[in-house]
């Protein structure tokens, strides 16, 4: 049996059907806070695309900049490709990524593996020999 997702108590379809005042009450003050000062033209556009392709119109996959995208109920299916600083990483949208933003499930920096030190990098280092 598969564990029905529940945010804050509400099933997935009825997050759908209430209305944004609604919903932007369900949220974090923070996210609350950004959604309620206005969508800009690059979120708006965004979010159109996101429309187009949930509704099958959209053929090409969506690639974006913008990871500050607050994640919202219709947006549950669709994957899209987020920028990570130094390529486009796609990220299938889920039910438990409601609420949360977009560049969340980015990651922007990689695991560091350093090398042997060089030469000068330390004290000891002035004695040995280079050959």
């Amino acid at each position: 049996m598969v564990k029905e997702f529940l945010y804050r108590g509400i099933p997935k379809e009825e997050l759908e059907s209430l209305s944004l005042e609604k919903l932007f009450m369900l949220f974090n003050s923070r996210q609350r806070r950004s959604l309620t000062r206005g969508i800009t033209d690059g979120k708006r556009k965004l979010i159109e695309e996101i429309k187009a392709a949930k509704a099958g119109k959209l053929k090409n996959p969506i690639k974006t900049h913008i990871r500050e995208l607050i994640i919202l109920p219709y947006m549950v299916g669709v994957t899209v490709n987020t920028f990570s600083g130094k390529e486009f990483q796609p990220v299938t949208i889920t039910t438990e990524m409601i609420g949360h933003y977009l560049g969340e499930y980015v990651i922007t920096n990689k695991r560091v593996s350093h090398g042997a030190p060089g030469v000068g990098a330390s004290r000891s280092s002035l004695y040995v020999p280079l050959k």
